[in-house]
């Protein structure tokens, strides 16, 4: 076979290779063409080197080319794939840092909250011109497939003014999942049945079955529980287990940011979280990661460039969506997976213009959800909070609405549970201006905000978070590098 395939946000280097090396494990799709695309021309040669690497390395003919045009890249692509990050960790690092300032503490911060409102907002207007391309040089019926969060309200736009036909990519069931097969001691994932459903990042394993056996609330938390580690990692995951009597796909950390009980105390965050690594809750945690992670592939790039020499191995394919997707859209092998749609009435008490994550099947006819799914009551109340946030910040994105964006910022769980009204209405009036040329929507309403923060008397603090960790050095990271192999 051979057809097109653009990645936009291709600079993403790591996530872009596994994507890549997926793709290549389905024997029919190495004749492919990948068009990478990015605004980093720097970011844009390591990756394509690397690739590169690949391709003679495995004597394919794949051809791989890159660009900063995104609509060249595009021209006649059969699928789009996305992992832009609108403003990079520039505007990450104030996605983190303002809220703290107000008593806001997020370990992630990129899919509500008050970072992932405002992440949002940069990305909408970026993912519209994404689809205006497609619509106009990609091919015909072209399909759009979102890795980059926030995954809800980017695919939300998308569909609903994009006009694009999108489909949301995330791996948090299949993490979830993992983890549930290895505390009921599965011998392999494949004996663990599940049926997950819900939003992206607040989806739940309302139905396990252990080879057949259907596995019950009391029976998983005890698993839970007796296990060394994750007894003590996911805490917060195991109360809220415990309480709504399912369990949640998102780690530690991301789900304590979505809920209004568990981070809106200083003195209570302690409880609940674990610093053994930054998903389990940590202050700004995967700012951190993604930090060093970026810092430490600019470092080791030989090494990484030397790895890609490496036969491909179909047995490594990746758990990642997308490659299974093209492969039963284009053979018509039948995948099973769980996707980002329009809701539309597949999840029964969700509202139907949602974007929802739920089971689906793919063959050659496309995406078929499996509808009917009814939610426990309280994981539905809580996904409504969250569908509440995202449609009025997904409306206020593209009408450039600031009031409306405060308006949603002040709804979210967690902002809601710490903050004032007045103190809301400063830190969305702070972070529109911090980040304005990531924000062309309210060029109009900055001036005014910029005055209402000159006279505001709102206090803040100059505040790092409850369980704040500094970027290690590239020593730092390689020592402990060095001490995980040895200790293998």
């Amino acid at each position: 076979m051979s057809f097109k395939i653009a990645i936009i946000g291709a600079g993403s280097v790591g996530f872009t290779k596994k994507l890549f090396t997926d793709i290549l494990c389905v024997p029919e799709f190495q004749d492919v063409e990948f068009a990478l695309t990015d605004i980093s021309e720097h970011n844009l040669e390591m990756i394509k080197a690397i690739l590169d690497r690949i391709v003679e390395s495995n004597r394919l003919p794949t051809r791989v080319t890159a660009t900063t045009d995104r609509r060249r890249a595009l021209e006649g692509a059969r699928y789009v794939i996305s992992c832009v990050r609108v403003g990079g960790l520039e505007a990450y690092a104030e996605d983190i840092r303002i809220p703290l300032k107000y008593g806001v503490d997020q370990c992630v911060g990129d899919t509500i909250c008050a970072g992932g409102i405002l992440y949002g907002q940069r990305n909408i207007p970026v993912i519209l011109d994404f689809c205006n391309d497609i619509r106009e040089v990609a091919a015909p019926d072209a399909k759009f497939l979102n890795y980059a969060n926030p995954m809800a309200m980017n695919t939300w736009a998308a569909i609903e003014y994009g006009k694009v036909e999108t489909i949301g990519l995330c791996h948090g069931v299949q993490h979830g999942a993992e983890q549930i097969a290895e505390v009921l001691g599965a011998k392999s994932l494949s004996e663990l049945d599940y049926i997950c459903s819900g939003i992206n990042h607040q989806t739940w394993f309302v139905d396990l079955r252990l080879n057949g056996r259907r596995i019950g609330k009391d029976e998983l938390v005890a698993a839970f529980e007796a296990h060394p580690v994750f007894s003590q990692q996911e805490k917060l995951r195991i109360d809220v287990l415990k309480r709504f009597g399912v369990y949640s796909t998102e780690s530690n950390g991301h789900l304590s940011e979505y809920l209004p009980w568990y981070r809106k105390r200083p003195d209570e965050i302690a409880r609940w979280i674990d610093m053994s690594d930054w998903i389990h809750g940590e202050t700004g945690g995967y700012l951190r990661h993604s930090t060093e992670t970026r810092n430490w592939f600019e470092t080791e790039f030989p090494q990484f460039l030397a790895s890609a020499e490496k036969p491909l191995d179909p047995a490594k394919r990746s758990n990642e969506h997308a490659s299974h997707i093209l492969e039963a859209l284009e053979t018509g092998r039948v995948y099973r997976g769980h996707f980002n749609v329009k809701n539309s009435g597949v999840i029964t008490n969700l509202p139907a213009d949602a974007i929802i994550e739920s089971p689906g099947f793919v063959d050659r006819f496309g995406i078929n959800m499996v509808a009917g799914i009814t939610l426990p009551e309280a994981s539905a109340a809580t996904c409504i909070s969250s569908i509440n946030v995202q449609r009025m910040s997904v409306h206020a994105a593209i009408s450039g609405d600031i009031d409306l964006l405060k308006l949603a910022v002040l709804h979210d769980p967690l902002v809601g549970a710490v903050c004032t009204p007045e103190e809301v209405w400063q830190m969305v009036d702070e972070m529109v201006v911090t980040q304005a040329r990531w924000l062309p929507q309210y060029a109009d309403a900055v001036p005014a905000a910029k005055e209402r923060l000159a006279r505001s008397t709102v206090r803040t603090r100059d505040w790092a978070g409850a369980a704040r960790r500094n970027v290690r050095s590239i020593d730092e990271l390689r020592a402990e590098k060095e001490t995980l192999k040895q200790a293998v």
